[in-house]
C-alpha cells in the first residue's frame, strides 16, 4: 500500500514539472487531463506526507536516551503510532479502486414490509433518514412517486438523489431494516418487530439501455397528495408498462405530464438495467433483488433497536448507539464502517 502511494506521489510530482512546459499550458485538452490527474492524486499525496511526518516523529521519539526525555517521547511515540493507523486506513480508502457508477444519479427505494402500520411508520422514517443525510451532503432530492399507507406512514416512495458521490456512498444502503420497538397502539407495552426494505440503483443512461417506444403502454392519471386544486384536475401523472418485462413504474412528482413521462423513463431505464445486471451476476448476488429479499423480518442487514438506543449492521456485527440522532441522517458513521469493512473483504 505505501510502495503504491509513492509511485502515486512520484506522479503527482512529475506532472507538476510538466505542468511547467508552456507548451501544455498552450493544449487545453492536455492541460485538463492534468489537471483533473492532480486533483485525483492530491488526497493521496496528503496523506502520505503527513504519514511520513508522523514515522519521522516515530523513529526519533525511539532514539531518544536521555532519561528525562524518554517519558515525553514514548508519549509522543504512542501518539505518533495511533495516527499512522488512522492514515493508513485512509491511505487504503484512498487507493481503492473507484466505482465508476460511484457519482451517478441514485434512485432509493423504500418499501413498508412485515409488520403492518408500524412497518409503514417506519419505512416513513427511513424515508425521512435518508433525505436528511442528503441535505446535509449537498445534495438535491426528487422524490417520484410516493403511496401512502391507509393507516398512515407510507406503503413505498421512490426518491432520485443527485450529487457527488451519492451512489457511492448510498449503495450498501440496500436490504431489509429492521426496527424493534412499543408501537404508540401498544396497551401492554411489548417490543413490536417490523421491517421495510431499501433498494439503492444508479441510474441508468440512455447508452446502457434501448427502450422502443412499441415496447411501451403509457397510461396517464390524476396525481395523489398535496397540490391543491391541480392534483384534481390535471392527469399529470404517468405510468409506464414495459411489456416485454412486465416493469412498471409510475411518477407524479411534476406538474407537467412531459417531465414526469421524462423521468418515467428515467426510472424505466434505471430498473431495466438493474434487471439486465441480476440476469449477468445470478452468481454473485443481484442489485435488487438480492438487496430487499423478501421483506421479512429475519432478511435483516441492519436492526435499529428503541429500547436500547442501539442500531446494529449485522454484516459487520457492529453496533452504533444515539438512534434520535442517526435517523434525523447522521448516519455517517455506519456508511464508513460499512465502506471500510467492504474494503477489508476485498
Amino acid at each position: 500500500m505505501i510502495e503504491k502511494a509513492h509511485a502515486l506521489a512520484a506522479e503527482y510530482e512529475e506532472l507538476q514539472k510538466n505542468l511547467q512546459d508552456p507548451s501544455v499550458h498552450a493544449d487545453v485538452k492536455k492541460l485538463k487531463e492534468f489537471g483533473k490527474r492532480l486533483k485525483e492524486l492530491e488526497p493521496v499525496v496528503r496523506c502520505l506526507r503527513e504519514y511520513e511526518k508522523q514515522e519521522k516523529i516515530l523513529l526519533e521519539s525511539r532514539g531518544v536516551t536521555d532519561q528525562e526525555l524518554k517519558e515525553m517521547a514514548a508519549q509522543e511515540a504512542y501518539v505518533a503510532e495511533l495516527r499512522m493507523k488512522e492514515l493508513e486506513t485512509e491511505m487504503q480508502r484512498l487507493l481503492h479502486p473507484k466505482d465508476p457508477l460511484a457519482n451517478r444519479p441514485t434512485i432509493l427505494e423504500v418499501r413498508a414490509g412485515a409488520g403492518g402500520e408500524e412497518a409503514s411508520l417506519f419505512a416513513t422514517e427511513l424515508l425521512r433518514m435518508y433525505l436528511r443525510y442528503s441535505e446535509g451532503q449537498g445534495w438535491t432530492t426528487e422524490l417520484l412517486s410516493k403511496t401512502d399507507a391507509d393507516v398512515g406512514g407510507i406503503k413505498e416512495a421512490i426518491v432520485r438523489i443527485v450529487g457527488e458521490g451519492a451512489y457511492g456512498k448510498l449503495k450498501l444502503e440496500g436490504g431489509v431494516h429492521r426496527v424493534q420497538r412499543i408501537p404508540v397502539t401498544e396497551t401492554k407495552g411489548r417490543i413490536h418487530t417490523s421491517a421495510a426494505t431499501v433498494a439503492v440503483l444508479p441510474e441508468a443512461e440512455e447508452v446502457d439501455v434501448l427502450i422502443r417506444t412499441e415496447d411501451l403502454r403509457i397510461d396517464t392519471f390524476r396525481s395523489g397528495g398535496a397540490g391543491g386544486q391541480h392534483v384534481n384536475k390535471t392527469e399529470s401523472a404517468i405510468r409506464i408498462t414495459h411489456v416485454p418485462t412486465g416493469v412498471v413504474v409510475t411518477c407524479q412528482s411534476e406538474r407537467s405530464q412531459i417531465q414526469n413521462r421524462a423521468r418515467a423513463l428515467d426510472l424505466l431505464r434505471t430498473k431495466l438495467l438493474a434487471q439486465k445486471q441480476e440476469e449477468q451476476a445470478k452468481t454473485h448476488g443481484a442489485l435488487r433483488s438480492q438487496q430487499v429479499k423478501s421483506g421479512d423480518r429475519g432478511d435483516k442487514v441492519r436492526t435499529y433497536n428503541f429500547p436500547q438506543d442501539r442500531v446494529t449492521d449485522h454484516r459487520i456485527n457492529e453496533s452504533f448507539h444515539n438512534l434520535p440522532s442517526i435517523l434525523e441522517g447522521n448516519i455517517s458513521p455506519l456508511l464508513d464502517a460499512l465502506a471500510t469493512r467492504k474494503m477489508d473483504l476485498e
